[in-house]
């Protein structure tokens, strides 16, 4: 393998946590009389910070969304995530399989991103290789959080592949010097190539893209 260390986006790729959080929007913003599709929610959380999805959520509703809105989303979808939480297929075999430092970097919140790990079976896999934007104050598509994670963990941007599934997130992959490996649907194919990441379409896929044997 040409890297020296591998760093990791949680929603989307290392948990299937996105669909959950989208519900979880779209009830809520029923609830406000305000509907919404899977599609429209999905797409727009999808590695986009609490900021701007509420933002969004704003706009759509025309007018202030409730003081409580962020905090009841995240007492909903935290206990949404310990029933209903997944894996992402094959990220266990992949991760077992990894003989370089790897951590993950996130636009969520720690407890978000430790919640959804243990969920999951593997906090213990990442220790303390756990990075947050909202440590640093600052969130994707600013290369920031992968520049800081790199940093912690001993390595410059050429020495590590950045594994992302969003268009932010690439991008700030990108700004940071990374190569980028994207999973990717059909839909964002196109899109992911002219940001210059690799694509991929499953975890078998990107193994054999890293040479993780």
């Amino acid at each position: 393998m040409k890297y020296k260390c591998i760093i990791f986006d949680c929603d989307g790729v290392l948990v299937d946590s996105e669909a959950i959080s989208a519900k979880v929007f779209r009830k809520m913003m029923s609830e406000l009389g305000c509907e919404l599709e899977q599609e429209t929610v999905l797409e727009q959380i999808t590695g986009t910070s609490m900021k701007e999805n509420l933002k969004f959520f704003t706009e759509h509703l025309g007018k202030d969304l409730p003081e409580d809105f962020e905090e009841e989303f995240r007492k909903r979808s935290f206990q949404a995530f310990k029933t209903d939480l997944k894996p992402v297929p094959g990220v266990h075999e992949i991760i077992e399989k990894l003989r370089i430092p790897f951590g993950v970097a996130s636009s969520g919140p720690v407890k978000k991103i430790k919640l959804n790990l243990t969920s999951t079976n593997l906090a213990d896999k990442f220790g303390e290789n756990i990075f947050s934007s909202y440590d640093i104050g600052s969130w994707k598509p600013e290369p920031d959080i992968y520049l800081h994670a790199a940093k912690k963990m001993g390595f410059s941007p050429q020495q590590c592949a950045v594994v992302e599934d969003s268009i932010p997130g690439v991008k700030a992959a990108r700004a940071g010097g990374f190569d980028v490996y994207a999973f990717s649907t059909k839909l964002k194919e196109e899109e992911f190539k002219k940001l210059g990441a690799e694509v991929f379409y499953s975890m078998e896929e990107l193994g054999s893209l890293l040479n993780i044997n």
